[in-house]
């Protein structure tokens, strides 16, 4: 009897040896696996294959290789969530199931009491980049159960792979637009500082002054100052609907426009008609612009202006301050004016006219309260003796004192002008 159980131990051991063994080549084979599907995936990043190459990569891998029955790897871009590939997966509420996953920062393994949209899976990958969630991949039915641990970690690794991937090139196309936005808008800079007149011709009969700071690199303000004769001049302020590059093509279609009508018509209210029309056909009422224009001849000593929906003008005239609000709507709104008025005013000596944008009056002090009309006429009567230069300085100054810590909320364009 001994020569036979010492034969039975040996067989025993044999075969546990062979299990053994069996057990490593398999984990052997699983991790050479491992190693070229991380090389290949790796390769295939560094060879910028694209966002849909790296999501088949990704599911041939999870299905073939890993024996994955059920898959849904959903990506962020910007602030929505899209489903990037999935592997057998119909008739899920995809929008539920992703609501669901944001519960989780670490992974989870799905139990039955998890929300019934997430069942069909066996567990949550989430993948984060500094702090905010980039992508979750759900993945259910791993066929082969054995070193199941091993197999999940090492999906996991490739889900961060690949999502940190598609990352990168989400934020590098994001850089590549801001980059180029960018070059636009310091085009767009240039090409409206050059509408805006730098120095106005000098003059005994008068003074005009502009200051213009946008809020942004690009503003919607326009300021103009248009010479007829030694005698005679208009000056325009207005205020475009909308910031950005549209807001400076619109400006600079606008200032050919205006110069082009002002210079055929010879009465105001026939100008801003044509001027609204033309307009119009631009924008289709997409956008509109607030407008004023006052033609002062010194000779006569007279002004005669229109204001077309903007905020009233200050006048200081023979001692008096007069809020300058006869006019029209806005122009561009509609495809024609429902009304227009021009109001002439005589003028006395050392008349001064005082026009800005409405940047001026929404700035606010630390209690919230507004540089209104009370203020704005304080400052014209307080200021009408100074020159037109040293007005608007102040002017900036007084502001900037105004405003504390508060922002400046809008674009600041102003325009001074003195009759002497």
């Amino acid at each position: 009897m001994l020569p036979v159980i010492y034969l039975t131990t040996n067989l025993s051991s044999v075969n546990r040896d062979l299990e053994m063994l069996n057990k490593l080549e398999k984990e052997l084979s699983l991790k050479e696996l491992q190693i070229k599907s991380l090389l290949t995936i790796t390769q295939a990043i560094n060879d910028n294959v694209s966002s849909e190459g790296l999501f088949n990569m990704y599911r041939s891998f999870l299905s073939w290789e890993m024996g994955i029955a059920h898959m849904i790897l959903f990506i962020r871009d910007d602030e929505t969530w899209n489903v990037a590939a999935k592997i057998k997966v119909e008739a899920i509420d995809e929008a539920q199931v992703i609501e669901q996953c944001q519960v989780y920062k670490r992974l989870h393994t799905i139990k039955e009491d998890d929300h019934v949209s997430i069942r069909i899976f066996d567990i949550i990958i989430p993948v984060f980049h500094k702090s905010q969630p980039i992508a979750y991949a759900l993945i259910g039915g791993i066929k082969d159960r054995e070193d199941i641990y091993n197999r999940i970690q090492f999906i996991t690794t490739i889900t961060n792979i690949i999502a940190v991937a598609i990352e990168n090139k989400r934020l590098f196309r994001q850089q590549i637009k801001q980059e180029r936005l960018n070059k636009e808008m310091e085009l767009a800079k240039k090409f409206q500082q050059m509408l805006i007149p730098e120095k106005i011709p000098f003059s005994d009969k008068y003074a005009v002054d502009i200051y213009y700071r946008p809020h942004s690199n690009v503003g919607g303000d326009y300021v103009d100052f248009i010479k007829y004769s030694e005698d005679r001049f208009a000056v325009v302020i207005a205020d475009i609907s909308g910031k950005g590059v549209a807001a400076a093509l619109l400006m600079s279609n606008f200032q050919a426009m205006l110069h082009g009508l002002v210079q055929q018509y010879r009465d105001l209210e026939t100008f801003v008609f044509a001027l609204n029309q033309a307009v119009y056909r631009i924008t289709k009422s997409d956008k509109f612009i607030t407008f004023f224009i006052a033609e002062i001849d010194t000779a006569k000593r007279s002004m005669t202006y229109i204001n077309a929906g903007h905020f009233p003008p200050v006048l200081y005239n023979a001692g008096e301050i007069t809020e300058l609000k006869i006019g029209s709507t806005v122009i561009g709104a509609f495809d024609k004016l429902p009304f227009i008025q021009e109001e002439k005013i005589a003028l006395k000596s050392d008349a001064l006219l005082f026009c800005f944008t409405d940047g001026l009056a929404d700035l606010q002090d630390d209690d919230g309260i507004h540089f209104e009309e009370t203020q704005i006429n304080k400052y014209v009567l307080d200021n009408k003796d100074l020159d037109v230069d040293a007005f608007n300085a102040k002017l900036i100054k007084t502001l900037d004192d105004y405003r504390g810590e508060r922002e400046y909320v809008d674009d600041i364009a102003i325009l001074t002008t003195k009759i002497f």
